[in-house]
């Protein structure tokens, strides 16, 4: 078989299929893996492997058995030593080893923000037990932010509003952290108007950006995004600036997804991711290329076109309430049928065989005249999709 180049997939969600799916249009090769089986990417990869990209062993015996031209982390929690290891020896880790490292756990992303770099941060410590994070919330104040320093898509955070709330926190925070990293992060509240993603693209042909994707969060999961985020010609330079200095820093190439919070007054940094972000599901509708086009194209070293949004877009996502191994995706044509000659409704299932309370099964997409009207239209399609769980 001929193809461009070979992709070790590492996790293989919803995020990773759509980026297997832009790759493979490129004639890439793709080996997906993940914890379980029929995840979402192995769906559409040529070759599959299962196993904890937390076991360090079971990794190394995947990248010597493939060889891949690029390996490419869809996850957070995966042994960054063996990434460094074989980036020692010449394979090519997306974005880098470093940035893979860094990037695992909040703590380190946010030391190389705040301390080397310099950008704006809220107030924060570190805690290992309960009554360190009473200590921490000394310097924070209350109301304050706890979560993992290890986690996924918001899991195990939450908004402590007074001192009574902190064991309940702590507790949850624990209980939803991954890896093997007992460790929360306790920050300022911030009075944000707004939150946003900046996408930021970092190719041979230097750094680009999406426009601002604004988000909604319950239980630090995203449920709603839309683009174009409005933002003053200030603030936004002043956010494009901090995440170029971020991924410079980190180097190698791809997409990241920068999240910031946004004041009246001034942009804030709070997170990065180096892949493809959940909240950027909005741009397989939003932009002539999605955020996972671009990522393949950065990592591959393809041209990177000027970046069109399309018009006013927004997702909603598609939710489970309940554990189940058997069910079925019900009213696919009622939230189509939202759509319209000018304004488009898209909808895309993930295809997880399980689901779980508040799991992401599907998104729907719109598109409308205006943002408030393309995020009422994605709730509308939402709303539609039902799982019905079989006995």
């Amino acid at each position: 078989m001929v193809f461009t180049a070979k992709i070790l997939l590492l996790g293989s969600g919803e995020l990773g299929k759509e980026f297997v799916i832009s790759a493979k249009r490129y004639g890439c090769h793709v080996v997906a893996c993940d914890s379980y089986t029929n995840a979402p990417a192995m769906q559409v990869a040529d070759e599959a492997e299962v196993f904890s990209m937390l076991d360090a062993e079971a990794l190394r015996r995947a990248i010597d058995k493939h060889k891949p031209d690029l390996i490419v982390p869809e996850i957070e929690a995966i042994r960054t030593e063996v990434l460094q290891e074989f980036e020692d020896k010449g394979f090519t880790v997306v974005p880098s080893a470093r940035a893979a490292s860094l990037t695992m756990n909040r703590d380190r992303i946010r030391e190389l923000a705040a301390s080397e770099l310099g950008l704006r941060t809220s107030k924060y410590r570190y805690a290992e037990s309960l009554d360190e994070v009473r200590a921490a919330v000394e310097h924070t104040g209350v109301p304050c932010v706890i979560k993992p320093v290890m986690s996924s898509s918001g899991k195990g955070q939450s908004t402590v509003r007074s001192a009574n709330e902190l064991e309940q926190a702590w507790n949850y925070a624990v209980a939803n952290m991954r890896g093997d990293r007992k460790k929360v992060i306790v920050e300022e509240f911030i009075p944000f108007e707004y939150e946003i993603t900046l996408l930021t693209i970092r190719s041979r042909e230097g750094v680009s950006y999406c426009e601002p994707i604004g988000h909604r969060q319950e239980r630090g999961d995203y449920q709603e995004s839309w683009q174009p985020t409005p933002m003053t010609q200030r603030l936004l330079a002043d956010a494009q600036e901090m995440a170029r200095k971020v991924v410079d820093d980190l180097g190698g190439y791809g997409i990241f997804g920068v999240e910031f919070f946004v004041t009246k007054d001034e942009v804030i940094f709070s997170e990065l991711s180096p892949r493809p972000h959940d909240t950027g599901l909005v741009t397989l509708l939003s932009q002539n290329l999605s955020e996972f086009d671009l990522h393949a194209r950065a990592v591959l070293g393809l041209p990177i076109p000027d970046i069109r949004l399309n018009g006013p877009t927004a997702s909603a996502v598609i939710l489970a309430d309940r554990e189940a191994e058997r069910f079925a995706i019900e009213g696919l044509r009622d939230a189509l049928a939202l759509g319209s000659k000018d304004n488009e409704v898209e909808v895309r299932i993930f295809g997880k065989p399980t689901t779980r309370p508040y799991r992401r099964m599907g998104v729907a997409l719109a598109s409308a005249e205006t943002v408030e009207d393309a995020r009422e239209r994605a709730r509308q399609a939402a709303a539609q999709i039902r799982i019905k769980y079989q006995e």
